[in-house]
């Protein structure tokens, strides 16, 4: 049985670490992975699309719509945006941030209101969280993408040790207090 994850967020934001990671630790534990990127303009503020697939043999690294079973969203908007990949028992896991695109910034459409609301009206099961916050209380508000797998994780029948074997060797020596710190945090044991 392949499962599927769709990490989505903005350039610049540590998608692709948090693609890594997750990768790693599937892998240890044995299962065929298959991590695929799909950049918009993955520059600092356009939208970047992570597919990260595994089982016991995968053959695609491509997540068609209503495949998804987890969406992690690094931004609200993001998160609405790929509703439609989500699967009908999927769950999206989302920092509540908001960061404006292009159309909100030059002033021609305004920030929609209440995302989660709406998406938890349409009946999608919505984990929010204000990463950005635990972030910064780890120590880096670049710990967002950490504080992201944190949250998922509480969804893994995979115990935390391995979570952090899998950090160890994804993330530089020197960030990796502060990524564990930023994991726990996300996982609600700060």
């Amino acid at each position: 049985m392949t499962k599927n994850v769709m990490i989505v967020g903005v350039g610049g934001q540590g998608s692709l670490l948090a693609s890594k990671l997750l990768g790693k630790l599937l892998l240890n534990e044995g299962y065929d992975v298959k991590v695929s990127e799909v950049h918009g303009m993955s520059q600092r503020g356009g939208s970047v699309v992570t597919y990260v697939r595994f089982g016991e043999k995968v053959y695609s690294p491509i997540i068609d719509k209503g495949e998804a079973d987890y969406i992690v969203a690094f931004e609200q908007l993001e998160a609405a945006r790929y509703l439609e990949y989500l699967k009908a028992d999927g769950r999206v896991v989302t920092n509540t941030q908001k960061i404006d695109p292009m159309p909100v910034i030059t002033g021609a459409m305004p920030y929609p209101q209440d995302l989660i609301g709406k998406m938890e009206a349409k009946g999608f099961a919505v984990d929010a969280l204000d990463c950005l916050s635990l972030a910064s209380q780890a120590g880096s508000v670049k710990a967002v993408n950490i504080v992201l797998m944190g949250r998922l994780s509480k969804y893994f029948d995979i115990p935390v040790e391995k979570w952090e074997k899998a950090m160890e060797e994804s993330v530089p020596e020197k960030f990796l207090e502060l990524n564990k710190k930023a994991f726990m945090l996300g996982r609600g044991k700060g």
